[in-house]
């Protein structure tokens, strides 16, 4: 078990600031709206955007611009396998810029400030456009390689924000407990309507389809944007989306048992309580390393503050070791007996399950940081009690973790979510645009053999749960 040589991915992912530099050669020099390269790309202003910053660029995917200011490839560290293939060769315009902001957490370009977001126009457009935020607390380029690319290659326009706050220390933004998770929701439709404008200014028209998407914490974006605002889009697909919910559950329901299983106060059976599936027992270790502690401590500082005001206090901390260290207070945090501000400090963020758009979701299940039984699971059923089941679709990927980085440790247990995601996600929009039924609920198996890492199809079942 590599566990030594995959932790410090995350943290690099967690501490890396965004390259900065001049105008890469490989890039084109603007064109005005008369030539098909980048064309009428002086017309797009972002709405809202205090600084925006446009380049015509010969082509917008991760491998062409890595090493140049227009992509951050340490910010992706472990969301995606070895040996992943990625389309390229797309060619268009990419602006690059923030929206008015107090919070300076996000270094990118030197700018030092927050509600940083990205929009990639390719020269041949399909039409769409699809948004997504930074997954955990990373930034806006964090799912070029993820969902960048391959949107872009199949013509879509691409939106990505930051969420508004970056880092382990988000939970500093803000003056009230939740604040920082609001700025997500907020920030995320606020780019959407923004996005909106700039591709109608590039185009001539506006998106013929908008779909939301996102990892994780921009899973959870996806469901909120749905639920709350499914005007702005015509469906979604949530990539192990994070739960919320007033009375649980949530992260701060589960982790507390992960954190004193850590610290020696919990056993197994405490966690197959907390939800952790069976059979993900050799994750356990790099988890509590790399992600339970961490995780536990500043997502509690998000909401109570006053918990442990010592820990993690006014920083999660400057080191790697710091970072990840738990709180030992956490161990015994009991989210049920927490006064009703923490609960409504919550429900600030909450989840309804009332969505108003087709949505897809995935989650793998060995997903150790967000246990599936009490997440995409619970989810579901919360869909289902509000009446909105037939728009919804719940796929379980076999053998499948929170990030598809750990299959390079575990090659013959694991397999990566990503090509069941971009699958999917052809089931979304070929049921938003051609009317086609997708498949019940259902797991998706791990094949026997076969490219795991690159094909997967969302459409075979195994064993259907819900028509």
């Amino acid at each position: 078990m590599r566990v030594s040589g995959t932790v410090p991915l995350f943290a690099t992912a967690l501490l890396a600031l965004a390259a900065s530099g001049p105008v890469p050669a490989g890039a084109a020099a603007e064109s005005g709206g008369g030539s098909a390269h980048c064309a009428r790309q002086e017309r797009v202003h972002v709405p809202g955007a205090a600084l925006q910053q446009s380049a015509c660029l010969d082509d917008l995917t991760t491998a062409a611009l890595a090493g140049t200011p227009y992509t951050d490839t340490a910010d992706q560290a472990g969301l995606t396998a070895k040996g992943t293939r990625n389309p390229t060769g797309v060619p268009g315009s990419q602006i690059d810029g923030y929206f008015p902001d107090d919070s300076t957490s996000n270094a990118t370009h030197g700018w030092q400030h927050d509600a940083q977001f990205v929009i990639r126009l390719p020269d041949h457009w399909n039409g769409g456009l699809v948004v997504t935020g930074s997954p955990g607390n990373r930034k806006q380029y964090s799912t070029d390689a993820a969902i960048s690319d391959r949107v872009l290659a199949q013509g879509y326009a691409y939106a990505a924000t930051d969420k508004g706050n970056t880092g382990p220390d988000f939970y500093r933004d803000g003056k009230r407990p939740g604040d920082a998770i609001v700025e997500w929701n907020d920030r995320t439709t606020q780019l959407t309507r923004a996005a909106k404008k700039a591709v109608a200014q590039r185009y001539g028209r506006a998106p013929r389809r908008t779909y939301m998407t996102g990892i994780s914490n921009a899973g959870y974006l996806t469901r909120w944007q749905l639920e709350n605002h499914p005007e702005l889009y015509d469906g979604g697909v949530d990539w192990e989306g994070t739960l919320w919910t007033a009375d649980g559950p949530n992260l701060l329901t589960s982790l507390p048992t992960a954190v004193a299983y850590g610290l020696g106060e919990a056993d197994a059976d405490d966690l197959y309580r907390a939800g952790f599936a069976r059979g993900s027992e050799f994750l356990w270790a790099y988890h509590q390393k790399a992600y339970w502690g961490i995780t536990q401590k500043i997502y509690r500082a998000e909401f109570d503050p006053s918990y442990d005001s010592k820990c993690p206090g006014p920083s999660a901390g400057s080191t790697t070791d710091e970072l990840l260290a738990p709180c030992a207070s956490d161990a015994s945090y009991d989210y049920a007996a927490r006064p009703a501000s923490v609960h409504r400090a919550v429900a600030r963020v909450a989840l309804s399950g009332r969505i108003g758009k087709p949505l897809i979701t995935l989650q793998g299940d060995l997903d150790t940081l967000l246990p599936i039984a009490a997440d995409a699971d619970v989810y579901g059923r919360m869909v289902d009690d509000r009446g909105r089941g037939r728009l919804h679709r719940s796929y379980t990927v076999q053998d499948g973790t929170h990030t598809d980085g750990l299959y390079d440790t575990y090659p013959d247990r694991l397999r990566p979510v990503l090509p069941c995601y971009r699958s999917a996600f052809d089931v979304l929009t070929a049921w938003v645009e051609d009317g086609t039924r997708p498949p019940a609920d259902h797991t998706i198996a791990r094949p026997a053999s076969g490219d795991v890492v690159n094909s997967c199809s969302a459409t075979e079942a195994t064993a259907a749960t819900r028509p």
